[in-house]
């Protein structure tokens, strides 16, 4: 089956649209990744994908235009390459909604099993730059958390996190680095979150942070920043949250502004 040509008057909201340049002529690599897209629905979930050489085949382009438009399907996620085994269909992405909610109780909304591989539990120094955003002094304690995030047992994400010491000085006999924090912290401790600031921006994973998540450096990934307080305004809580972004998505519902 040969690639499609361009259509005179593609939908507005489609995947054709949406990659014509000004002068109209859409790449050859696109107009392969867009078939690609259909093969993939045809396929389904986990199935696998063919081969580059059949693929070439099919769409009469060569190896190396075919290559390109399956790499960017793998940077957005819709495939997955496996070493060894080929490239599958990658199913829908997690989606984690940017509230005052935890990790375990994202994914268990949508039918998901969360799970952790602890790395580091610890108390050490705050140092200059956590001492600020956490309002106390430099050579005050913090615990930090680190933890491989999981989603049905596939690794998605690496969690650091930094709680003042003073204010949760029984936290590491009671925590359960296998369970959610943020659980331990309001049914253990009485912690009540009263409020939060988050950011988040794209960025490419250290060597040692893709090996610990098990992803290609060169994909990008989803840096999340989190700063948390209790009623009393004082912050407690500093969070670094590492995602797939080929894995998982953000998402927040947005009010009228008065």
């Amino acid at each position: 089956m040969k690639a499609r040509s361009p259509r005179v008057h593609p939908p507005a909201d489609g995947p054709v649209r949406d990659g014509i340049p000004e002068h109209g002529r859409i790449p050859r690599y696109y107009a392969v990744k867009v078939d690609l897209l259909d093969v993939i629905s045809e396929l389904g979930q986990g199935s696998v994908l063919p081969t580059e050489r059949e693929l070439s085949e099919r769409f009469e382009v060569s190896r190396a235009t075919v290559r390109q438009a399956v790499g960017e399907l793998v940077l957005e996620g819709r495939l997955s390459r496996r070493q060894g085994s080929g490239t599958y269909v990658a199913g829908p992405k997690l989606v984690q909604p940017l509230a005052l909610v935890s990790y375990t109780e994202g994914l268990r909304r949508q039918g998901i099993r969360p799970g952790r591989n602890l790395i580091s539990l610890e108390r050490r120094d705050a140092g200059p730059s956590l001492a600020s955003e956490l309002e106390i002094d430099p050579d005050d304690d913090v615990i930090h958390i680190e933890r491989v995030l999981l989603a049905d047992d596939e690794r998605v994400g690496l969690e650091s996190t930094y709680l003042t010491a003073a204010r949760f000085p029984t936290l590491m006999d009671v925590f359960d680095p296998t369970q959610s924090l943020y659980a331990c912290l309001r049914e253990r401790l009485g912690v009540v979150f009263d409020g939060a600031e988050e950011r988040v921006e794209t960025v490419l994973a250290t060597p040692r942070e893709a090996l610990l998540i098990g992803t290609n450096p060169a994909l990008p990934m989803l840096l999340m920043h989190r700063t948390s307080w209790g009623t009393d305004g004082v912050p407690f809580e500093r969070v670094r949250s590492l995602f797939r972004g080929d894995r998982l998505s953000f998402e927040t519902r947005l009010g009228r502004v008065e």
